[in-house]
């Protein structure tokens, strides 16, 4: 909501000295966000004034249409003499008065005007359009055209209200009543302690039986219908320039005279008006729900196929608009003065007799939920839905019926028809019983009774009762429904800044669970060991499956699917981190980031077999255990799963040596990082799925309650996949459940222990079969080593045709033997190596290198 200050002043008698930044601290103060002050007219300088076009040179020498114009614009020019000015805007004649910059000027944007030469021609200032006065859009996109009877040499600045302060406002749902100058004024005044000028308190007749008859079909739709005739408006009045540009200041662009007022009414009370073409109108006005499959063509020009909900306004015809959004064409008004303006922009003009001379105001209420539901449903957001969907004052659409009754008359020459139409549904005010101390416990502050009762009554509450207050609301506030929506208003009045800092005192002993701990180790391991850590949004396109390789009976194909996504391209839930993970990883290469290691710990989604609806759940209370345990079976199984990706270099070049590129292995060892953390023992053997490469994809394997489980898959991604998703070559990824390798280990903090002695190293190289992975060689070695071996490491693979023959490789192991108790001799080192030879000789057919 936009809000000129000198608008609101006249309302609130605001101190001459304070500025828009004044009331912008006022109102946050008082619980409005108040974006920004914007200053209008801040750098424009004159002089700007009114100049009478004397006469027109079509300039033709040139690519596009250029005027030499002579203007007349009295004595502003120190002569008196036409100046001189070069144009090429087209909707302006001979005699129109228009807004003349004289050389010295500076326009918005520090546009200096000055005498200079152009086209052959000396052009002395310039004719301003409304862009270039920074006035907002007036319709016409090109040169100010004033009124006829605007004085020569006259300020323009002053004229047009060219300097003023224009605050903006961002009103929450809840405060619908701010979307007009009488609410903010309203708070303004509150904030001041100063009285209010209520632009809605104004003498309004009573209905009558003469009145243009009404009929409600759908009173809970429409409980209050108000209908006001004027006749005789004249075809050629237009709006005058300050209704204009009060318009054009809250955002908005004048249209014509009879739509203006209503806009302009609106943006004053709050309250939605529609003016209708009384001559097209045929028979009753009537109010109804739509049925479905009617047509109505809307002001916009687009025709909309009603939905049985939605509300319509109608004749004997049919409807004739959308209740509470927009009204319809066949009812429009036409407006000679608009159509005028159009026909020098080479448009048609109407003529005279069809230029509209009677209209029926409309001031209605209606319900807020119909109205928003409607907007959404047809994607036509209004100014009038805007302000009905947040709830409008019923008892002010009297008030702007008049108001808009009176403006017509005053600047149209219209005459107010007597009868008065007013269909009313009935209805009580409400009413909230407060403990006159409740305030204070919400806020823990001793407001005392007067303060709350004297804050509810300056928001327009009545009041009665001593320790039990009985809070009669105002109709232009239906956001406040019970107690603790009263204690808030005393709150924000009081001030939030005046609400005392005290923090929570926590129970001792409480902190994080272990798995909270977990998730935070793994963290902590992984960004030690390089990686860096990237959040994704948890949303998926199932075209990311086939761009991964997976099977079509793949689990991981069965997603669960939103039902309002935030894009039609990403409408499912993940069931895997790779795809966000991947799509970052390629997203920082394309911006020139090539060394890349990234993870990202999250949830992922999978389905139940059996599909359930969730119940809904009580507001008016706390939900039971069986209704939240309900709730939990209706939704899908979100395990937790880690992941990493890795591209580029692993270990960057430099005088240290030559660096080395990621790959299969690094992802291996991330995993590995995982479980240790964990306190899992990690089984890391050959595998194939999905889009990894099968010759380069470790399977990763945990025991769970003595059973083996697939918990992962880690190694290099296959080039098909790298290239159907745009990635470096040899791209790396492991992805593992988390919560799977948790339940497999034990998460249990150990300390080192550190022997005092010392270790016996017995180096072995195995030559095996190609196809042997060394992960099974590895096992049988630790197997045959038993306790005395302290740890295992391969450090050479080595294949030659030549020295161990084809299809056969080299495996060079070192290992590490210690007892707790003792120093080992070289006879057990030794025993000890030989058995795991010999075991692995049993086992995978391992010999001795010689």
């Amino acid at each position: 909501m936009r809000v000129p200050l000198s608008w609101l002043r006249e309302y609130v008698d605001l101190p001459e000295t304070e500025t828009g930044r004044d009331v912008q601290a006022k109102l946050i103060s008082a619980g409005l966000e108040v974006e920004t002050v914007e200053q209008l007219g801040a750098d424009l300088k004159g002089p700007l004034v009114v100049g009478r076009v004397a006469t027109i040179e079509e300039l033709t020498d040139f690519k596009k249409p250029i005027r030499f114009c002579t203007v007349d614009v009295g004595q502003a020019n120190g002569t008196g003499e036409p100046q001189e000015i070069i144009c090429g805007a087209r909707n302006f004649a001979v005699g129109d008065k228009v807004v003349v910059a004289l050389p010295g000027a500076v326009l918005p944007g520090d546009f200096q005007i000055a005498e200079r030469k152009t086209y052959g021609r000396m052009s002395r200032g310039m004719i301003c359009s409304s862009d270039e006065l920074n006035m907002g859009d007036d319709g016409t996109k090109g040169i100010i055209v004033l009124p006829p009877e605007t004085e020569i040499g006259k300020d323009a600045v002053e004229l047009l209200e060219l300097v003023d302060e224009v605050l903006d406002i961002a009103v929450t749902p809840d405060r619908g009543y701010c979307l007009s100058l009488r609410g903010v004024a309203r708070e303004t005044a509150i904030a001041y302690g100063l009285p209010l000028r209520d632009p809605a308190l104004i003498d309004v007749p009573g209905p009558n039986a003469y009145g243009y008859p009404v009929r409600i079909s759908d009173p809970l739709g429409c409980d209050r219908f108000t209908a006001r005739t004027v006749t005789g408006l004249s075809a050629e009045a237009r709006s005058p320039i300050w209704l204009q540009r009060r318009l054009q200041k809250v955002g908005m662009r004048p249209i014509s005279l009879a739509v203006d007022v209503t806009n302009y009414v609106m943006m004053e009370l709050g309250q939605p008006l529609h003016a209708y073409d009384r001559g097209l109108v045929q028979g009753t006005i009537g109010v109804r729900r739509a049925e479905a499959g009617e047509k109505l063509t809307t002001l916009d020009g687009v025709e909309r196929t009603l939905d049985a909900e939605d509300l319509v306004i109608t004749d004997d015809r049919g409807p004739i608009g959308l209740a509470g959004v927009m009204g319809g064409a066949n009812t429009e008004i036409a407006d000679l003065p608009q159509a005028l303006d159009s026909a020098r922009a080479g448009g048609t003009p109407i003529a005279v007799e069809n230029a509209t001379a009677d209209v029926v105001i409309e001031a209605a209420h209606f319900d807020a939920v119909s109205i928003a539901r409607t907007a959404r449903r047809h994607k036509l957001s209004s100014e009038a839905s805007r302000r009905f969907e947040r709830g409008t004052d019923p008892q002010a659409a009297a008030a702007a019926a008049q108001r808009t009754v009176d403006l017509l008359v005053l600047l149209a020459g219209g005459t107010a028809e007597a009868g008065v139409t007013e269909v009313l549904a009935p209805s009580a005010p409400r009413t909230i019983t407060i403990p006159a101390d409740h305030p204070d416990k919400v806020a823990g502050v001793a407001y005392g009774r007067e303060t709350v009762v004297r804050r509810l009554q300056e928001v327009g509450c009545d009041v009665y009762g001593q320790d039990e207050l009985i809070v009669t609301v105002p109709s232009w506030r239906p956001d406040l429904t019970d107690p603790n929506d009263l204690a808030e208003e005393v709150i924000r009045l009081e001030g939030y800044e005046n609400l005392p800092s005290t923090l929570p005192k926590p129970p001792a002993g409480l902190g994080l669970t272990d798995r909270q701990r977990l998730h935070r180790r793994v963290g902590r391991a992984l960004a030690g060991a390089g990686y860096v850590e990237a959040l994704n949004y948890p949303f998926i396109g199932e075209q990311v499956f086939d761009q991964l390789g997976l099977e079509a009976d793949d689990p991981a194909r069965r997603v669960v699917r939103l039902s309002n996504p935030l894009s039609d391209e990403e409408p499912a839930l993940r069931t895997s981190l790779l795809p966000g993970l991947l799509a970052a990883l390629r997203r920082n290469d394309g911006r020139g980031s090539h060394d890349l290691a990234l993870f990202e710990s999250g949830l992922v989604f999978q389905p139940r077999e059996e599909q359930r609806v969730a119940a809904v759940l009580p507001v008016d209370g706390r939900p039971t255990d069986e209704e939240l345990a309900e709730l939990n079976a209706a939704l899908p199984d979100q395990p937790r799963h880690i992941a990493a990706v890795l591209a580029g270099a692993r270990e960057q070049a430099g005088w240290w040596g030559k660096g080395r590129p990621a790959d299969w292995a690094d992802a291996v060892e991330a995993a590995r990082s995982v479980a240790r953390e964990a306190g899992a023992e990690l089984v890391i053997r050959k595998g194939q799925y999905g889009p990894w490469h099968p010759g380069r994809c470790a399977e990763l394997v945990v025991t769970v309650d003595g059973a083996e489980r697939i918990v992962g898959h880690a190694g290099e991604l296959h080039p098909r996949v790298v290239k159907a998703l745009g990635l470096p070559a040899r791209t790396c990824a492991m992805e593992l459940d988390l919560d799977a390798v948790e339940t497999a280990g034990d998460a249990t903090a150990a300390a080192p222990r550190i022997s005092t002695f010392p270790v016996a190293t017995q180096d072995v190289a195995l030559v095996v079969d190609a196809f042997v992975p060394a992960v099974d060689v590895e096992a049988a070695l630790r197997d045959g080593a038993g306790e005395l071996l302290e740890s295992i490491r391969l450090f050479d693979v080595y294949e030659n045709a030549e020295q161990l023959g084809e299809g056969r490789k080299s495996l060079a192991y070192a290992l590490r033997f210690r007892a707790p108790d003792r120093t080992l001799t070289v006879d057990e080192a030794s025993a000890a190596r030989d058995a795991a030879v010999a075991l692995a000789g049993e086992r995978v057919g391992a010999e001795l290198r010689s």
